[in-house]
């Protein structure tokens, strides 16, 4: 896969449209705000995606209604509440409702038309809260909060629950793993992982769920879990050539195939 134009860690990544965009980041000296659009036809990224409206990292990304949504950050010394909607079609952002909480490094997901963000941190500790975004309101609800206060959780939707897996809390990188089920509004806890795993990614593919790299407090992991549903346990499944902590997965449709 080609490389991005330049170096960036905890960027925001997620696939609308059938590209990956990888929005904002940190390039190793400062925060920044510029997106890039990966296209897997052609194995080639680019650049000529409108901006952010300000420069910042550990973005939480989402799409909806074949929209990007990019969610508070971090500008290098300040978690924000901004949220701004990128239309593909027109190639602009534009500011909506800001959330209730600053949050940087927080878990996002969209299930049944609203879009869902949990946890992060404020600037100053982690948080365990949780709100959800209507499109069509234009406005956020406080929702039921986590089991666990984390930031740079991974986050997924599988079999119709949010799942938040990983992170860290204020003092210990995390294994463990909660759900929320939209129908009985409630989060329940599930099958630690095998590995403790901050900044890791969570993606659903082909019927499993799998988390991807990270950090456990003590190196960076280039191992794979996956999630088996049925018998709810984790097992290893390889390991990239790559060590990846505070990177980013999507999935897009790749000639009637999925492809991370």
């Amino acid at each position: 896969m080609a490389p991005l134009s330049g170096r960036r860690g905890d960027v925001g990544v997620c696939g609308v449209g059938g590209f990956i965009y990888a929005v904002g980041g940190h390039d190793g000296i400062s925060c920044v705000r510029n997106v890039e659009r990966y296209d897997p036809n052609t194995d080639t990224w680019s650049s000529d995606v409108a901006p952010l409206s300000s420069a910042r990292s550990r973005v939480g990304l989402a799409a909806m209604d074949e929209c990007l949504f990019a969610l508070g950050g971090c500008d290098g010394t300040t978690s924000t509440n901004i949220v701004e909607r990128y239309d593909p079609k027109m190639n602009m952002w534009l500011k909506v409702a800001p959330m209730n909480y600053r949050r940087a490094g927080a878990a996002v997901a969209v299930l049944a038309g609203f879009l869902y963000v949990m946890g992060g941190s404020d600037g100053e500790s982690p948080l365990n809260t949780v709100e959800r975004y209507s499109p069509t309101e234009d406005s956020w609800t406080i929702c039921p909060a986590m089991g666990s206060w984390r930031e740079n959780a991974g986050c997924t939707v599988f079999q119709d629950k949010i799942y938040v897996a990983g992170g860290r809390d204020d003092i210990h990188e995390l294994s463990t793993v909660e759900r929320f089920d939209i129908k009985t509004f409630r989060w329940s806890p599930v099958m630690p992982m095998k590995s403790k795993r901050n900044q890791a990614a969570l993606v659903a593919l082909n019927g499993f769920l799998l988390a991807v790299g990270g950090n456990d407090g003590i190196t960076d992991l280039n191992t794979v879990e996956i999630y088996d549903y049925e018998t709810n346990t984790w097992r290893h499944f390889g390991s990239m050539k790559f060590k990846h902590p505070g990177g980013g997965a999507g999935v897009v449709k790749m000639e009637q195939r999925d492809a991370l």
